[in-house]
């Protein structure tokens, strides 16, 4: 009798898992690639798959008079880890002229946490960007 109210449990949990597993598929994060302001709301980089690892370049600033950093690449080789996040890359801070390692982590489908950090994560910085309209007006490269 145990063994049967076992299994029957066993069954149920087992169950219970497939349909949390489904249930996260169908409303799952449409992930980090697309178009998004950063944190200061002054340029939006692109996110696109490059070979299996994340690249975003910068195609918007809102001062024209900064055109020459248009196309600049912000992220580079940024890699899935697991549980919806991309880690083991790099970010380019065109204000300091440095490269950090960086994370990235979808927070539902319009806001991307952004982690910079150097080394260790306890000396870190995180910003969170915002998705942007896909007919954003691009600056030319």
């Amino acid at each position: 009798m145990i063994r049967i109210v076992t299994r029957i449990i066993q069954a149920i949990s087992f169950a219970g898992v497939l349909v949390a597993a489904g249930v996260g598929t169908a409303s799952a994060n449409p992930g980090p690639i697309g178009l998004w302001f950063d944190h200061t709301g002054r340029g939006a980089i692109e996110i696109t798959d490059c070979g299996g690892a994340l690249c975003g370049r910068l195609v918007w600033l809102k001062d024209a008079g900064h055109g020459q950093a248009c196309g600049t690449q912000i992220l580079g080789n940024v890699k899935p880890v697991g549980a919806g996040k991309w880690d083991g890359g790099w970010i380019y801070d065109p204000e300091e002229n440095a490269k950090y390692s960086v994370e990235i982590t979808p927070l539902g489908s319009d806001r991307l946490r952004v982690m910079g950090y150097l080394g260790s994560k306890l000396l870190s910085e995180t910003m969170v960007w915002r998705r942007a309209p896909a007919d954003l007006k691009r600056c030319s490269a």
